[in-house]
């Protein structure tokens, strides 16, 4: 009689196994479906991403502050929804009145002798002897004029000025519909969040809970952690090209530096190259490139192995080539907004795994 009853457990418990399997399998096939339809939609309006994504990250992270707030409070939250709002604006336009004009000063005289700096810096690679090129011999002077006489025929092609005069409006027409986004996010980010997640279907909002519930707390930090990477990237570039080494134009090598930050190897890379190039015009011998190279150096390695990794915490464990692969297929793909998305959508995924596979120690 025992023995009937165990084989009927066992047989029993083997069916349950069948069907947490198959559901497993369902689950897993129908996340795979709906990411599928979701990548081919933002593919086809890649173009009007950009102004929405930026307004939505911002309030993502406020957020919470603004519900502890009100919960503490007991005051309408649309009330700090709107003091956060014109908090923003105006650090906004303090920002512009202060670092724009030195920007659009030190622009004005990076290309005041744009052609004296290019001639100086194809010099120092090429020499000061002409060089074959095509069958003809170019020195320094020949190459730089011939590339500007170029780049000034391009530009006063009355298509390319149309196309300039375009994005230049496109510009300020986006940033006025970030402020926007960002006042109407701010105060109904809790029902649009509601609205997305009704679209699941009622069987599966359960696994959605469990799959937001894990990439929450990562996703907040990450974001949290690119701002204060940036933000340290951007002063301490600035007051070691400023201060240690007396580069010109450091403000405006120092914001590249912050920015070019939230693209991973390729992007610290290209900052330290374009800063490295600028500091050839002011070095004085050796000891100057020696300078360059310390400042570099400490600055990749207080981010890489305290900032980075202190701010980061779990959002920073995802392999490197992941990350660059994502970025590079990103920016092809939806452009910036691609390179915005890329590792958010890195984490989405590592988290949807884990929870589908029952990974808790992921």
């Amino acid at each position: 009689m025992k023995a009937v009853k165990s084989k009927a457990d066992d047989e029993r418990r083997g069916v349950d196994r069948g069907e947490r399997r198959l559901i497993d399998l369902e689950e897993a096939r129908a996340v795979i479906l709906a990411a599928a339809a979701l990548a081919i939609f933002l593919y086809f309006i890649k173009l009007i991403l950009l102004p929405f994504l930026l307004p939505a990250v911002l309030a993502y992270l406020c957020t919470p502050v603004l519900d502890r707030l009100a919960a503490r409070t007991r005051w309408p939250r649309w009330l700090f929804a709107v003091l956060f709002f014109l908090v923003f604006l105006g650090s906004g336009a303090l920002f512009l009145d202060f670092a724009g004009t030195r920007i659009v000063a030190e622009a004005r005289g990076l290309t005041g002798d744009l052609q004296g700096t290019l001639e100086r810096f194809v010099r120092d690679a090429i020499g000061s002897e002409p060089v074959p090129l095509l069958g003809h011999a170019v020195d320094a002077h020949e190459l730089v004029q011939g590339l500007l006489d170029k780049l000034r025929d391009w530009l006063g092609q009355s298509d390319v000025l149309v196309t300039l005069t375009g994005y230049s409006l496109l510009t300020v027409m986006g940033a006025f519909l970030m402020a926007v986004l960002l006042l109407y996010f701010l105060i109904s980010g809790h029902r649009l969040a509601g609205g997305i997640f009704w679209m699941v279907p009622p069987h599966r909002r359960a696994l959605a809970n469990r799959i937001w519930q894990r990439l929450d707390p990562v996703l907040t930090r990450y974001f949290l952690g690119m701002i204060v990477v940036m933000m340290y990237a951007t002063t301490a570039s600035y007051v070691g090209l400023k201060y240690f080494l007396g580069i010109e134009h450091a403000v405006l090598l120092a914001l590249l530096t912050g920015i070019l930050e939230t693209v991973p190897v390729i992007g610290p890379t290209s900052a330290a190259i374009i800063a490295g190039l600028v500091s050839l015009r002011t070095a004085t011998g050796f000891m100057s490139i020696i300078d360059y190279a310390l400042y570099a150096t400490a600055l990749r390695l207080s981010i890489d192995q305290l900032i980075g990794p202190f701010v980061l915490g779990t959002a920073a464990h995802v392999h490197p080539v992941l990350i660059i692969f994502c970025f590079l297929a990103g920016g092809i793909v939806f452009g910036i907004p691609g390179i915005i998305m890329a590792v958010p959508v890195a984490l989405l995924i590592k988290s949807t795994l884990a929870t589908l596979y029952g990974d808790e120690a992921e």
